[in-house]
């Protein structure tokens, strides 16, 4: 099952794991606010439309968090949610606290 190895190991070995499409307006906002904020953590972006995996991986991911969305963002291995979710969560003042924990 390499597909959810891949995914697993994405997600445990960075602190940032967003698994995106690289022409989503969604991901670019989730992606830039994520790596301007935090630029010295290690963050790990899968662009799912340039994989021959990618169709697999959103599958896999659709299934372990129940999001068929992109983006699919997990820090620190717990799955936030989308751009909508870690937008709110910075406006919160909640998203430091969870990148640094």
């Amino acid at each position: 099952m390499a597909v959810k190895d891949l995914v697993e190991n994405t997600i445990s070995e960075n602190k940032i794991a967003i698994f995106s499409k690289s022409y989503c307006p969604y991901c670019k906002r989730a992606k830039s606010l994520l790596t301007s904020k935090f630029p010295d953590v290690q963050t790990k972006i899968l662009e799912l439309d340039e994989l021959d995996e990618g169709s697999a991986i959103q599958d896999y991911l659709a299934e372990k968090t129940g999001q068929r969305t992109v983006p699919n963002i997990f820090i620190n291995q717990k799955h936030v949610g989308g751009c909508d979710s870690v937008v709110s969560l910075d406006s919160q003042g909640k998203l430091a606290s969870l990148v640094s924990a």
